[in-house]
């Protein structure tokens, strides 16, 4: 490797340095290092004092973080003058550390300053503008802490209150089914114990039982009926229940439609039993029935719960590795588990999906959290009534992830600055203006996709386009 030659013109070169006058190049051409890093070497770690300044002039480098224990990729640079390491060595801090790791992803050079002595240095030559990068640092660094940290738990807060309705409502119905369900088994106890004093012979109480096992296999496969056909059946059991001196028929027959039974049906009971014990035996069937039916309820609810569990895990990517290949509907889904309680009964969601879509390379949390800050947006534009409809289609090498809704849309001139920091069209207080721009960051900037919007009244989509290579993620 040809080594370059350092003077007062190279160092000219790179915009860092442009503007400096011959005294202050004379001294950092005195204190200036160049060090040679073969691809793949760790050249800064994360928490170890920041020692060094550096500039880059070849190569490409990577810088990460660690985030929840793992290590989270931030950027890739190769352009010439791009810096690193104490990037802050301005800031009047005794002892200062790297904030990210940096790795050589190809050989590279680097121009090396020691930071301490550059810093005292820079602020002999640039007092005033180090206190304003101070006091601007500061600033930025206090604002953000606190912004994030709210902007963290109101999402936090929402997502909770989102998840905990949802998980209330199966909650809730598999404690009354199994209230209900103890009342039934205790209720079928005792008119067994009728049956059996009534001196039954072995082979009449097997056809019982058999009659009832048939029938409680039924109420799995038990057809959806209209509530004309559900009342038309009730009617025709009832009037059946009737004509036989069935006390409090109208009690049984909701029961009886409901697991499936027809008139037909409660013939085969009689054939079985007989008309001496058909009145007991009709309850005992009842009660069978319906136990058969809360355990259907309480094993749905409980499956729903489960499934709500699994979105949670799936929204924030509990357990798994941050880069992966993902299938980009498991996210809008989870995410759309996530704010149920947010879109509440006014909105529609529709969803049109292409199952065919490639799985692409991505960090799956922080997608959640681009299509969690669209949604919500959207939600809020069209104030809890509309029609929310997420689309995914392939455009060549890349997939499109589009989420539109029916609000009032995005004027013009709010449009050219919907992605910038800190721009909200919320009133004071309900915005912070920053969930666009961290969706911008997350797809432009770290997956090198892309995010566009278009608006006119009524119809607003924000399209979000991901590479579906590992290279052009790079």
């Amino acid at each position: 490797m040809t080594e370059p030659q350092l003077t007062r013109e190279f160092l000219r070169e790179l915009f860092l340095f442009t503007s400096l006058t011959d005294d202050q190049l004379d001294w950092i051409l005195a204190h200036v290092t160049l060090e040679h890093y073969p691809a793949g070497t760790a050249i800064i770690t994360e928490g170890e004092p920041a020692t060094c300044f550096y500039v880059l002039l070849s190569g490409a480098l990577r810088m990460t973080r660690l985030v929840g224990g793992s290590e989270v990729e931030t950027i890739r640079s190769d352009q010439r003058g791009s810096y690193c390491g104490a990037t802050q060595f301005f800031y009047g801090q005794h002892e200062q550390r790297y904030a990210t790791s940096v790795y050589a992803i190809t050989d590279l050079t680097f121009l090396t300053l020691p930071a301490r002595e550059f810093a005292d240095q820079f602020r002999s030559w640039f007092p005033m503008a180090t206190h304003l990068l101070e006091g601007t640092y500061l600033g930025w660094r206090n604002s953000d802490a606190l912004i994030g940290q709210r902007r963290r738990l109101l999402a936090l807060g929402e997502m909770s209150a989102g998840l905990t309705h949802e998980l209330n409502n199966p909650a809730a119905a598999a404690v009354r089914a199994t209230a209900a369900l103890r009342e039934r088994v205790a209720g079928m106890r005792h008119k067994l114990a009728i049956l059996a004093k009534r001196d039954i012979e072995p082979d009449l109480l097997e056809q019982l039982i058999d009659v009832q096992e048939r029938l409680v296999k039924q109420v799995a496969d038990a057809p959806p009926l209209t509530a004309m056909q559900q009342a038309d059946r009730e009617d025709e059991i009832g009037d059946w229940l009737a004509d036989r001196d069935i006390e409090q028929g109208w009690d049984l027959a909701p029961i009886f439609v409901a697991a499936g039974l027809t008139a037909e049906s409660l013939d085969h009971v009689l054939e079985s039993v007989g008309d001496a014990l058909l009145d007991g035996a009709l309850r005992w069937l009842a009660y069978a029935l319906e136990t058969e039916m809360l355990m259907g309820e309480i094993e749905d609810s409980t499956t729903r719960i489960s499934a709500l569990v699994g979105a949670a895990k799936q929204y924030s990517q509990m357990d798994r590795a941050p880069h992966q290949w993902i299938d980009v509907h498991d996210g809008l889904d989870s995410t759309l588990v996530m704010l149920a309680g947010k879109l509440g009964t006014g909105i529609e969601v529709v969803k049109d999906y292409d199952r065919d879509l490639p799985t692409v390379p991505a960090y799956g949390a922080e997608l959640n959290q681009v299509w969690t800050n669209i949604i919500d947006n959207a939600v809020s534009a069209m104030e809890g009534e509309g029609t929310l409809t997420l689309r995914t289609a392939r455009e060549g090498d890349r997939v499109l992830i589009e989420i539109g809704d029916t609000g009032p849309g995005i004027a013009a001139e709010t449009k050219q600055r919907i992605f910038e920091p800190f721009f909200t069209t919320k009133p004071v207080g309900e915005g912070t203006g920053l969930g666009l721009d961290i969706s911008w960051r997350i797809v432009v900037d770290r997956h090198r996709g892309d995010l566009q919007v278009e608006s006119e009244p009524g119809n607003t989509r924000f399209q979000v386009y991901l590479p579906t290579t590992e290279q052009a993620s790079e």
